[in-house]
């Protein structure tokens, strides 16, 4: 084959496999990104270097990170509620073969290591093999007993940046895998609970992570709308973002069950279910060809599944009383905790209520083996008449958090309510993007052009922008 003929046939190699990428994955920017980032802007991958031993070092590394973490608490035995809950969820449903259909039908293709069979044969075959599919679920549901071979998790190490370097364990981040079928069990409990929890108002109204018609976007209007009602009132506010420091997987399983227990009201075989849930979890490390031994998981909200999200919602929902004590307005996403309150003049010289506050959270935090990220703290006073550096004093113990800007939720903002630096931000991103995808313009058509556009700067474009 001549030179030309060569260059000729592997560029159409390559139009074909990215005009497949988009197509295949047109609706899901985030696989989108992550495969054609890849290809675009290849890197080294930590796999190429993979070996038995490397694997065994991360799986080692990710054990010794959370027990360090969970070393720095002491457990706290009576940790009773204030008042049980009036409602009661103790037996599944059974699950009907529709509800099944719809529910495999809609999960994402994706597989573990410990898949028999992929996930695309499960739905092409599933007419056929769905009865036993139904009969183990229903099996799992009814005495509440969840399959061993269902709580292996596959973990693989991910680079949590492309400039960090890849010889330090701690600039990965673990990812986790599980089987199929655990996802599709998961996800028909999911349904039942929420459905529970909604009907019964157990949720908490101010925790906007993983919960339907909740987004990052509308955590963000409500604050950001109740500050700005604040400052047109003619008072100073402030805002306090607090971050922890790997929240799902230092996670308590007896903490937890209590909770479900006593504060959610789960008994009976419902309880059972979680009981077996949690008991004889474990992971191994991947990477490559290679795999770790397996170990133990003896705590953590198992993340990469389904139910992880409302699991550990469920975990801080002792946390508002705190704020409701001091009367401090807050609002979550998941592990991220935004707490703001009003200053009024005596407040702004010496605010109390906003110490208290802090310090009462950080004791609940550590009583229920989460730990503050110091690093990611940040404190924002809302108040154009006063800079910043006049505020140091009265701050005291939290001085060092004061910024007058700071990222929440992937949205910049500032003291002075601008949004300059998320402007300037979301156009340099985009513009990098833009040029990102210049570099595949030879291989791919106007009409997948379209759609990279959309998936990459479009939706920046479009985030929180209410």
């Amino acid at each position: 084959m001549s030179r030309s003929k060569f260059q000729k046939a592997a560029k159409m190699a390559k139009t074909s496999f990215l005009s497949n990428i988009i197509a295949n994955n047109s609706h899901n920017p985030r696989v989108l990104f992550k495969i054609f980032n890849s290809v675009v802007n290849p890197c080294s991958d930590v796999s190429m270097g993979a070996s038995p031993a490397l694997c065994e070092k991360f799986l080692n590394y990710f054990i010794d990170k959370i027990s360090l973490l969970r070393a720095t608490h002491s457990l706290v035995v009576n940790q009773a509620p204030a008042s049980e809950c009036s409602t009661v969820f103790q037996q599944f449903e059974p699950v009907s073969f529709l509800t099944l259909k719809e529910i495999i039908n809609n999960l994402r293709s994706s597989n573990s290591l410990h898949d028999i069979i992929p996930s695309r044969i499960i739905k092409d075959a599933l007419n056929t093999i769905g009865s036993c599919i139904l009969f183990l679920m229903n099996f799992s549901l009814s005495p509440g007993y969840v399959p061993t071979v269902f709580k292996h998790a596959v973990v693989q190490p991910v680079i949590k940046k492309s400039t960090l370097d890849r010889d330090i364990l701690a600039n990965y981040r673990p990812i986790s895998k599980l089987p199929f079928m655990s996802k599709v069990l998961e996800k028909i409990v999911l349904r039942q609970l929420q459905t529970y929890l909604e009907r019964n108002g157990i949720s908490d109204k101010f925790q906007s992570g993983f919960r339907p018609r909740h987004s990052t976007e509308t955590a963000l209007l409500r604050v950001f709308n109740d500050l700005l009602l604040i400052a047109d009132s003619g008072r100073s506010a402030v805002l306090v973002l607090l971050d922890l420091t790997s929240a799902f997987d230092t996670v308590d399983h007896d903490i937890l069950l209590a909770r479900l227990e006593h504060v959610v009201g789960l008994k009976g075989n419902v309880l059972s279910w979680f009981k077996s849930y949690f008991s004889e979890r474990s992971f191994s490390v991947t990477m490559g060809k290679y795999s770790s031994s397996s170990a133990r998981l003896r705590c953590g909200v198992p993340q990469g599944s389904v139910l992880d999200p409302v699991l550990f919602s469920l975990y801080m929902l002792p946390l508002s009383s705190i704020f409701e004590k001091h009367n401090v307005s807050f609002h979550c996403y998941a592990d991220d905790i935004q707490i703001y309150l009003h200053l009024t003049g005596d407040a702004l010289s010496s605010p109390h209520p906003l110490f208290d506050c802090l310090s009462d959270v950080k004791d609940w935090l550590s009583r229920n083996f989460l730990t503050l990220n110091g690093k990611k703290t940040e404190i924002i006073v809302f108040d154009r008449n006063m800079p910043l550096g006049q505020l140091t004093g009265t701050f005291g113990p939290v001085a060092n958090y004061l910024t007058d800007t700071a990222r929440n939720l992937g949205v910049f903002m500032d003291s002075s309510f601008k949004l300059d630096k998320q402007v300037s931000t979301v156009v340099k991103t985009s513009f990098h993007q833009l040029r990102l995808i210049s570099k595949a313009k030879p291989y791919i058509p106007h009409k997948d052009m379209e759609k990279l556009i959309h998936a990459f700067i479009t939706s920046r474009l479009d985030y929180c922008n209410s």
